[in-house]
């Protein structure tokens, strides 16, 4: 039997809370986190700046190799840093929300990205959020967990997000957004979005951040002291 690697995967669909939920794990346990979706936000990103087709799985590739991406994690947030410079928001906007989905379903950039993830988790005592955690990139994780919650309930968080950041979008369009999204990660060929045989699988629909961060940190308790 393959030991378990000290990693807490979580995984779940756009909206459903992962980083949130995964940052605050992190400052209760004092551990590490990678948010594993900033880095192809990072190349998609990068390509849209280059004029590189988000899906030209070669040039991207190549991108990929050119490209360096690092994460800081500390009281005031994460930050992400693509080659020096700070991208922490420019991610996170709606074109890059719009594409990078096409940039994830590439086997060649997953296979890349994935070597970078597995290589920054292997020391243990870190979370790492995404769509393929648990069953790709540490499927010997110790804690496996699998969010998810109702489309109109991820949409709103998404707008709400949105919002905030000044990007000017309707709800309805950004329910089109996730359920193309949603197509695109569980239809894929390479790690498609699905949760782990054995993860733990909550809704976190009616319940908030703070109650989703207690159930999660019980059942790690629980496996600690088993």
């Amino acid at each position: 039997m393959t030991e378990e690697q000290e990693v807490i995967a979580v995984d779940g669909p756009a909206g459903s809370g992962k980083s949130t939920v995964s940052k605050e794990l992190a400052k209760r346990l004092d551990w590490d986190y990678i948010d594993t979706g900033a880095m192809y936000r990072c190349l998609c990103l990068k390509a849209l700046q280059s004029s590189i087709s988000v899906e030209d799985e070669d040039s991207l590739v190549d991108l990929l190799n050119d490209t360096t991406m690092r994460m800081s994690f500390k009281d005031d947030g994460l930050k992400v840093f693509m080659d020096g410079e700070d991208v922490s928001k420019d991610i996170r906007r709606n074109r890059v929300n719009q594409q990078v989905s096409k940039v994830a379903a590439l086997p060649g950039v997953r296979e890349k990205l994935v070597e970078k993830q597995q290589a920054l988790g292997e020391e243990g005592k870190v979370i790492m959020d995404g769509r393929d955690i648990g069953t790709v990139v540490f499927p010997q994780a110790r804690y496996k967990f699998y969010l998810d919650a109702t489309l109109d309930i991820r949409a709103q968080r998404r707008y709400n997000e949105l919002q905030q950041a000044s990007e000017d979008v309707s709800f309805n369009s950004v329910v089109e957004e996730i359920e193309e999204r949603d197509a695109t990660d569980r239809g894929r060929a390479s790690g498609p979005l699905k949760p782990a045989e054995d993860a733990c699988i909550i809704d976190t629909s009616d319940f908030t951040i703070e109650e989703v961060v207690e159930k999660i940190m019980e059942k790690i308790e629980a496996k600690q002291d088993a």
